[in-house]
């Protein structure tokens, strides 16, 4: 059974990916402030989810574009709480914050004492995620990408899955 920092590991080993990045389980450890045994466990449960291909050890993008569409938000659903301060997410970083409107909404934040942003807290899907974002721009933009899909309003979840799509690479 996936657990939500699987996801986190997953979209880590999408960017590394991407940048055609070699890493090894420490390294992905480090990166991702998690412990080399927990990212090699989710490794294994992911390849079991066939969410990994085991001969190449990346990401089936397909697989893991389908699986964050349209379970994501059910499996690991958004939990969002009180004021905080925090690292913007979901609609109110990157991508998604260049294309909606700001309507003077409260931004959703992963609380984070380091933050430079005030909102209202959005509970990330592993407790490392704001320290693992800060050092990987790639990883925080698929992670808020990923937060607008699973707690986002439809408009929120559809520019972000046309977003995630294109930069797994998967057929629109």
């Amino acid at each position: 059974m996936l657990k939500p920092q699987d996801i986190v590991i997953l979209l880590k080993l999408v960017a590394k990916t991407a940048a055609n990045s070699p890493w090894n389980f420490a390294s992905l450890a480090k990166e991702l402030c998690m412990s080399s045994s927990e990212v090699h466990a989710g490794f294994k449960r992911a390849v079991k989810s066939q969410l990994i291909h085991p001969q190449t050890r990346e990401p089936n993008v397909n697989a893991l574009s389908e699986f964050i569409i349209h379970g994501l938000r059910y499996v690991f659903p958004a939990e969002r709480g009180e004021m905080t301060r925090g690292l913007p997410t979901a609609h109110s970083f990157g991508p998604l914050k260049d294309v909606l409107a700001d309507n003077q909404e409260i931004p959703p934040v992963w609380p984070y004492a380091k933050g430079n942003t005030w909102g209202q807290s959005f509970l990330p899907l592993y407790e490392s995620v704001p320290r693992a974002a800060e050092s990987d721009q790639c990883l925080y933009e698929l992670l808020a990408l990923v937060d607008a899909v699973r707690g986002g309003r439809a408009r929120e979840r559809n520019l972000a899955v046309k977003e995630l799509k294109q930069r797994l690479g998967v057929n629109q």
